[in-house]
């Protein structure tokens, strides 16, 4: 049994860092296709924000505002869906990531029809529904409560790797899993932009399908868990 819930442990783990990476990429998207707004990364958010305030040239502050009132809303309807529900993957966690491909679908979708972003206000409408499956993801992945990888932020993830390592006097730490979790969401993001060189239908696209696989392969190993070791009252 220890070793179907190390297995179990390890699945869920990976997955999350391929939601990371599906992050980079939307990431990339909000920003460079969505007029300098960050569907996942709210500091990014809250900091241009600050400066477009104040006037700094250059930065938008409706889309980062209406990003992270977005976020905030998809993030409390992931708490409100998990709330009930023991920590570890599940069914209702099977559907939720479905939910957020599904979004991301119809995203997708949109905008391979519209032949690139449409015009304003349609492109705020995307990126509000972009940043509410984002924060809706990310409750999610709080819930399952893998250390180190939330999917959607990697500075407390660099700051352990620093802080934990020999240089601060460190014996040890899961230096592999937070390198893994700062890497992936650095290569989606450079995935991401090269696909944007395409459309921006592509770099979603690409996004549905990494969250869409996670949500079957995670729903699968969760259900080969509980059928080895099935509960009985």
């Amino acid at each position: 049994m220890a070793e179907m819930d190390n297995r179990q442990r390890d699945m869920t783990l990976v997955l999350m860092l391929a939601l990371t990476f599906s992050t980079g990429i939307v990431d990339a998207v909000g920003y460079l296709g969505l007029d300098k707004v960050f569907a996942g990364n709210m500091t990014g958010n809250v900091v241009i924000l600050g400066m477009a305030l104040v006037g700094a040239e250059g930065l938008p502050w409706v889309g980062p505002l209406i990003a992270l009132v977005a976020f905030m809303a998809g993030a409390v309807v992931g708490g409100r869906t998990l709330r009930r529900e023991s920590t570890g993957w599940n069914t209702r966690t099977s559907w939720s990531f479905t939910a957020v491909a599904a979004a991301l679908a119809v995203l997708t979708t949109v905008t391979t029809i519209t032949g690139g972003v449409p015009p304003k206000p349609w492109e705020l409408a995307i990126t509000t529904l972009l940043a509410a499956a984002m924060g809706f993801q990310a409750a999610v992945a709080r819930h399952l409560a893998v250390k180190d990888v939330t999917t959607v932020v990697v500075t407390s993830t660099i700051t352990g790797l620093a802080a934990d390592s020999v240089l601060a006097g460190g014996s040890g730490q899961p230096w592999r899993r937070r390198a893994a979790a700062v890497v992936l969401i650095a290569v989606g993001a450079l995935v991401g932009a090269l696909l944007l060189r395409l459309g921006i239908a592509f770099p979603l696209g690409l996004a549905t399908v990494v969250t869409g696989a996670a949500a079957v392969v995670g729903h699968l190993a969760a259900h080969e868990t509980r059928a080895a070791h099935p509960v009985h009252d």
